[in-house]
């Protein structure tokens, strides 16, 4: 059954959002297009994704890839029907952040520091990725 989580951060500015809805099984023979994120834990991201949403939600599964592993040691599907978000409110790296609050909430796993903050200093948003290093940097 899938259910929604729906990741909120307000700010001056209007702030961030974006709901994922989602659900997990155990992955069967013939199953079709999957990444694998770590040893038997699949994603299956939603159809027509842009690739940078797709990599941030890999990330936000894969903070918890380890634990999910050892609890699923048949392996672990985790498919998502839907990331939806408004465009005014929406960064790729809130994807992460929207899958690592379903999965904490689906799975009752630990926080691992995943966080956006509003820095009043530039206008814009800070994330902080725990005691992993930023994974993906969209400076050019």
């Amino acid at each position: 059954m899938s259910t929604t989580f729906k990741y909120r951060l307000q700010s001056p500015p209007g702030g961030l959002a974006a709901d994922l809805t989602a659900e997990h099984r155990a992955p069967g023979a013939g199953e079709g297009f999957r990444l694998q994120i770590y040893r038997k834990v699949w994603l299956v991201p939603p159809r027509g994704i842009n690739w940078r949403d797709a990599a941030w939600l890999s990330f936000g599964l894969s903070v918890h890839s380890s634990d999910l592993s050892s609890a699923h040691p048949d392996g672990l599907l985790i498919e998502v029907a839907a990331l939806t978000f408004p465009l005014a409110h929406f960064r790729s790296e809130v994807a992460a952040l929207a899958m690592d609050g379903w999965v904490r909430k689906e799975f009752d796993l630990p926080d691992r520091g995943l966080l956006a903050v509003f820095d009043s200093g530039s206008d814009g948003y800070r994330f902080h990725w725990g005691e992993n290093s930023a994974p993906f940097s969209d400076e050019f």
